[in-house]
């Protein structure tokens, strides 16, 4: 089954730091780019950090540049969204997503993506 397993979502104090795991199970995440998306309560989705498929490129939202950080562990298939000095705005649900089509720099279109994990809350609150 191909899918997509996201894990270490939770609640952190403003300022603190949480690490957001994006794992794949039957393909090899190391050639698709990867996208974390996320969604805050009465929002519509955003993207927010992406690799490219040869894990060259990266882009960062306005938002969350020099806080966040994407990238991959190949011997675990894993992806991570590293996040640090949050801040209550950065509270959502957030989505790992995978897609095939290379592509040398990546993007945040949604209907381009294959496969989605299943969302991870963060709270950033004290």
């Amino acid at each position: 089954q191909l899918r997509l397993v996201e894990s270490g979502g939770g609640l952190v104090q403003p300022g603190g730091s949480l690490r957001l795991s994006c794992a794949a199970s039957g393909f090899t995440l190391n050639t698709y780019a990867i996208g974390w998306f996320r969604q805050a309560p009465g929002k519509e989705r955003e993207g927010v950090s992406c690799v490219s498929n040869g894990g060259v490129n990266t882009n960062h939202a306005d938002s969350v540049k020099g806080r966040f950080a994407i990238f991959r562990d190949n011997a675990k298939n894993t992806a991570y969204l590293q996040m640090n000095s949050l801040k209550p705005e950065d509270t959502a649900v957030y989505y790992c997503a995978a897609r095939r089509r290379y592509g040398s720099r990546c993007n945040w279109a949604e209907d381009e993506y294959d496969y989605w994990g299943q969302g991870s809350q963060v709270t950033v609150s004290s």
